[in-house]
């Protein structure tokens, strides 16, 4: 088992088109963006929180205005009914919804607390593989999310957070960002 919690001859790989993390087996040249059946999934979380988390991302960043769209971050955990139950996390997720619902609202509250924040949280429970990037899904328009998600993502105020909002993908909180537009 190495370092990262990966079985023999996966490593961890980073995708320089989609500027993500992936997993690749060196002997049979196999690639996944899921990490591999046999993971030790405890030490692979920690490994990526410390090697490849965008602790340096900040949401209120200054960027041009992109018309007609909005940039969110958000913090995803899947249950067995959702559409692709395994995650960088797990290879397979067994938690319910009701369980992964409850799972989110202390995530919620701690937001809320001030205790931390939804990207730093990402880094290390989110199901998604945005999670590397503090769950920042960058620059998105209508029709390009789910459609919960969207709504919830539109009805936000820059710089909210929201409550748990359910999609086919799991459960999510989403957070609108603040954007500075350049003049």
């Amino acid at each position: 088992m190495s370092e990262a919690g990966l079985p023999p001859s996966w490593e961890v790989r980073h995708s320089n088109s989609k500027n993500l993390p992936y997993y690749f087996n060196s002997t049979t040249k196999e690639s996944h963006w899921e990490p591999p059946s046999g993971t030790d999934t405890e030490k692979l979380k920690a490994y990526m929180a410390t090697h490849h988390s965008a602790s340096a991302i900040r949401p209120n960043t200054t960027v041009p205005t992109r018309e007609g769209k909005i940039r969110a971050a958000h913090l995803l955990v899947k249950h067995k009914d959702s559409r692709k139950p395994s995650s960088w996390r797990e290879a397979k997720i067994t938690r319910t919804k009701e369980e992964a619902t409850s799972t989110l609202l202390g995530h919620e509250a701690r937001i809320r607390s001030g205790e931390t924040s939804l990207g730093d949280l990402a880094i290390t429970e989110s199901d998604c593989s945005s999670a590397r990037k503090r769950g920042d899904l960058g620059f998105f328009g209508r029709g390009d999310m789910q459609k919960e998600f969207e709504e919830a993502a539109f009805a936000l105020k820059p710089g909210e957070v929201s409550h748990v909002i359910g999609t086919a993908s799991g459960v999510h909180l989403i957070e609108r960002y603040v954007i500075i537009t350049l003049r």
